[in-house]
């Protein structure tokens, strides 16, 4: 059986987290270890913590960025399989024993994700056709967005060994950075039944506090170019999406009177379609 620990990052989620670990506890798997790094919460979160989940080892830091929280935790695992979990979400209960059962019989298989249920404002919503799930050979398909969820996915521990942690330069878009970086080296297993719920819609979300997400994901696709190691068809795929999203994002920054930013990435979009 694999050895699966739980990595939890967290701030200020108290609510939320003792939601999300109560999930982890009522798994049909159990974890080898559950890991809560919390990046400077200021709400009680050890606390409740201590009282509630006395088995769970609890690391604290100085606020550093969910990446940061997420590198901690993959450093002080002791499992073969690093299980992530963002303390907003939960699983399922037959989230770990649906996917050690599937890598059980795939070993040759790294990394595994699952279908998802989404809910927003605590009201069920149907993800669009662009947030479709797939399996296999899908760096291509990780290009336009982030193509799987943190809370669902598995990653064996030498894949981190191999293309690094989470990048800690990045307040958003960190997962879509590590996905292309997996995924061009990794085929992916995907569970088509859903296997958690991911909630939506509560202020403190990245994608609330940081406007133009897209520079995130360019950033991602010029350093991932730039690094080479992609295939020929990889590569043209990536620089095409960075292209593409470096024209959206100029008008953008056009339209906020940004010419600074806009003649950054007009230099890019020149670069990329040259090369």
């Amino acid at each position: 059986m694999l050895a699966v620990s739980v990595v939890i990052p967290t701030y200020n989620r108290r609510d939320r987290l003792q939601r999300a670990l109560a999930s982890v506890f009522a798994q049909s798997y159990a974890a080898r270890e559950v890991i809560v790094v919390d990046d400077g919460s200021t709400d009680g979160s050890g606390a409740m913590v201590e009282e509630l989940f006395p088995s769970v080892r609890y690391h604290y830091q100085a606020n550093k960025g969910v990446s940061s929280a997420r590198n901690v935790g993959i450093g002080l695992a002791t499992g073969d399989w690093i299980a992530f979990l963002d303390s907003d979400d939960e699983w399922l209960p037959d989230k770990l024993t649906t996917q050690v059962a599937r890598l059980s019989e795939q070993t040759d298989i790294k990394v595994c994700h699952t279908e998802e249920i989404w809910m927003r404002n605590d009201k069920r919503v149907n993800p669009m056709r662009k947030h479709r799930k797939a399996g296999g050979w899908i760096f291509r398909n990780c290009l336009p967005l982030c193509a799987m969820s943190p809370s669902s996915i598995m990653i064996q521990r030498s894949v981190f060994a191999a293309v690094g942690g989470f990048d800690e330069s990045l307040p958003a878009c960190e997962d879509y950075d590590l996905w292309l970086r997996i995924t061009a080296r990794y085929p992916v297993l995907f569970v088509e039944q859903a296997q958690i719920i991911k909630y939506g819609g509560h202020e403190d979300q990245l994608s609330r506090k940081y406007w133009g997400m897209d520079r995130f994901r360019i950033y991602a696709l010029e350093k991932i170019i730039d690094e080479g190691g992609l295939s020929k068809d990889d590569r043209v795929a990536a620089m095409q999406m960075l292209v593409k999203k470096c024209r959206i994002y100029r008008q953008g920054a056009l339209k906020r009177d940004k010419q600074q930013e806009a003649s950054h990435y007009q230099q890019l979009i020149e670069r990329f379609t040259a090369a």
